[in-house]
């Protein structure tokens, strides 16, 4: 299941000094400190050379004060998965693990996104961008109930919610849009839901989720002892195989580098409907790329490690890895 060479770097040292980037501003700062601390910790256990920085601060004050060779980007959510950052470190010429500007920005913008899975042919639930609540009616003729509403911009299912009566579709769309101008609502599909962990260009063992909420939302992601995961997976092999290779395409689809997640559901067809790219996906004790690569063989140290081999990759429009 493999689309490239990994990228090997055997001695510590070749790191240089290492910035783990965590924390920001982001509605996912909370999550972004647990993996960036998880992180950190992992590389030092390795012989990195690496220190945490909290991006609450001035950004660009942070480079300019405390140099470092390269960095673990841990940060989750806008001003720091929306290539942001990845813009700003280009232009300070560090490199950084995972994608570059280009697939960072398109894979936050779950719009663009699921154009783009349209456009290479691959099944996403269908939906409409909701601009007021005076769209509800029409919207709910359409695709039907339940629904799904959502920010477009936001991750970790941050400003969420499930819509079973049209009634509640307008307070919906006002929670999604504090977070984002841009609200999608999808049409709801009843099938389980499947996580793809990818790692330099790799697709891992896909992970199952089940929670008896409402959805798969922020609290079942994070802290919530009654989320279920399975890996393996209980496809087929030849099922996952073919999952594995489509969520590939919809990593390469939105320009996605390095390492991430891609998530769907399983139509009722038997096919994989994307939902999302991830391309920092979560790393503390609930997240799913840890799962995976466990099952592929590969520990949480040596995930970690091969993640920060990413910073070496060169990247769409220039960008630099070495």
């Amino acid at each position: 299941m493999t689309a490239g060479a990994r990228i090997r770097i055997d001695d510590a040292a070749a790191f240089g000094r290492v910035a783990v980037l965590m924390g920001g501003v982001s509605a996912e700062r909370e999550i972004s400190l647990m993996t960036g601390e998880a992180v950190l910790a992992a590389l030092q256990r390795r012989g990195v050379d690496a220190r945490g920085i909290d991006m609450r601060a001035d950004i660009p004050a942070v480079f300019m004060e405390r140099a470092c060779d390269r960095v673990w980007n841990a940060l989750h959510g806008g001003m720091g998965e929306d290539g942001s950052v990845q813009g700003l470190l280009d232009v300070l010429r560090i490199p950084y693990t995972g994608s570059g500007v280009l697939g960072s920005a398109v894979s936050m913008d779950k719009l663009r996104s699921k154009r783009l899975f349209s456009a290479w042919g691959l099944a996403s639930p269908a939906f409409e961008v909701m601009t007021s609540p005076g769209d509800a009616a029409g919207i709910v003729e359409r695709l039907g109930l339940p629904l799904m509403v959502k920010p477009a911009g936001e991750g970790s299912s941050v400003g969420m919610t499930k819509v079973d009566h049209e009634a509640d579709l307008a307070a919906a769309w006002s929670a999604a849009v504090r977070f984002d101008s841009c609200v999608l609502v999808e049409q709801w599909l009843t099938g389980a839901e499947y996580s793809v962990p990818v790692l330099q260009s790799e697709a891992l063992p896909i992970i199952r989720i089940e929670t008896p909420r409402a959805f798969y939302d922020y609290e079942a992601k994070y802290f919530s002892d009654d989320t279920r995961y399975f890996c393996p997976s209980g496809m087929s092999e030849s099922l996952e195989t073919e999952c594995r290779r489509a969520a590939l395409e919809a990593f390469d689809a939105v320009g996605a580098q390095g390492w991430g997640r891609v998530d769907f559901l399983m139509g009722d067809d038997g096919a994989p409907s994307f939902l999302e790219v991830n391309t920092v996906p979560g790393m503390t004790s609930h997240s799913l790329v840890p799962m995976g690569a466990k099952a592929a063989g590969i520990d949480f140290d040596e995930l970690v490690w091969r993640v920060l081999e990413t910073s070496f990759e060169d990247r769409e429009g220039g960008g630099h890895g070495a």
